[in-house]
């Protein structure tokens, strides 16, 4: 399970998650990417769970990168407790994710099994999720396109 070795604050406020990716929103590494849609909280079992279903479909072949990691400590009273008496303990840690972030990518491997791998990589995640290409963002268009207006 993915979680920082260690932090400066062990409880933080929960934070807004308004606007777009501005960074982590192209692929990097591979040649295929997985970028969400949408924004949202990702946590360390559903990055988990994520990349071993993409492993296995692509049995050892191609290589895989996480693009993301649950910074943000998520905190919980326990059950039966009365109002007051400070913040609770953390409990899990999540990944804040905001449209156009990509999240996985995948290099190695043919366009049509990285996509299907990708596909049943974003059935385990909380957010709506879209395949791209590296040269790619989230809205299609193309980095040199951009760099040429």
């Amino acid at each position: 399970m993915l979680m920082p070795k260690r932090v400066k604050r062990r409880r933080v406020h929960r934070g807004r998650m308004t606007g777009k990716a501005l960074r982590g929103n192209k692929v990097a590494y591979g040649e295929y990417g997985l970028a969400t849609t949408e924004c949202g909280w990702i946590t360390s079992r559903q990055i988990e769970a994520a990349r071993i279903a993409m492993t296995r479909y692509i049995k050892r072949g191609g290589q895989v990168w996480i693009d993301i990691f649950p910074h943000k400590p998520v905190t919980k009273k326990p059950a039966d407790t009365r109002m007051g008496s400070g913040k609770g303990s953390p409990e899990f840690w999540v990944a804040v994710v905001k449209p156009g972030r990509v999240m996985f990518e995948i290099a190695g491997v043919s366009e049509d099994l990285a996509k299907e791998a990708l596909r049943l990589a974003s059935h385990k995640l909380p957010v709506k999720c879209k395949f791209v290409k590296k040269g790619e963002q989230l809205t299609g268009v193309k980095e040199e396109e951009v760099e040429a207006k």
